[in-house]
């Protein structure tokens, strides 16, 4: 079989905030169907060369065994990678826990790496039928379909919000009730931090 392709835009080397109770690295993929309106990583949207290779990420992770417990991908948009279930089998091969940060845009390829995914941060936008405004598209069919599909898995999981500031508090209210009525426990809602202009 081929190595997997995936276009790296960048590497963390250790983080103690993105895979709750693990040491790890983050693998930022590249690319993004969406454009939120409050996006942090924007130089990841577009696809091109990528800082790395994915065989050079997986033989600088073959140095971290032992010191490392896991490895998130995030983004971007990690989904948007058709090789991500092969990336995700090579890392746990190693050793390695692995997570996922999604939006939930692809709902039958968050189903396809599910059973690879030790944790998922799933990020929600706004009320499912107010992410138009926020993405630029109509991203909450999708969203709620991905999460649907995860709290069924049964995968431990982080839901989180970064309320953007068109975000109304009568939105933010339906949203809760949307989120409850699907089996929610727990939302975790972020500041948003808008990019200063250059």
């Amino acid at each position: 079989m081929p190595e997997p392709v995936l276009a790296v835009g960048g590497l963390v080397p250790f983080t103690t905030i993105d895979f709750p109770g693990r040491l790890a690295a983050v693998v930022f993929c590249q690319g993004c169907p969406w454009r939120c309106t409050y996006c942090h990583n924007p130089h990841l949207l577009p696809r091109g060369a990528g800082a790395l290779s994915w065989p050079e990420v997986l033989a600088w992770l073959e140095t971290r065994r032992g010191l490392l417990d896991g490895v998130v991908f995030s983004g971007g948009e990690p989904l948007l990678q058709r090789d991500l279930p092969f990336a995700l089998a090579d890392v746990r091969a190693l050793g390695f826990a692995t997570a996922l940060h999604t939006a939930g845009i692809y709902p039958e390829r968050l189903a396809a790496v599910l059973p690879l995914v030790d944790w998922v941060g799933f990020d929600v936008k706004a009320p499912f039928a107010d992410y138009a405004p926020i993405v630029g598209c109509d991203g909450g069919t999708a969203a709620r379909a991905s999460l649907e599909l995860l709290l069924a898995a049964g995968v431990a999981h982080e839901i989180r919000c970064t309320v953007p500031p068109q975000l109304a508090a009568a939105a933010l209210g339906r949203m809760d009730a949307e989120l409850a009525g699907l089996g929610v426990a727990h939302l975790t809602r972020q500041t948003c931090r808008p990019r200063a202009s250059r």
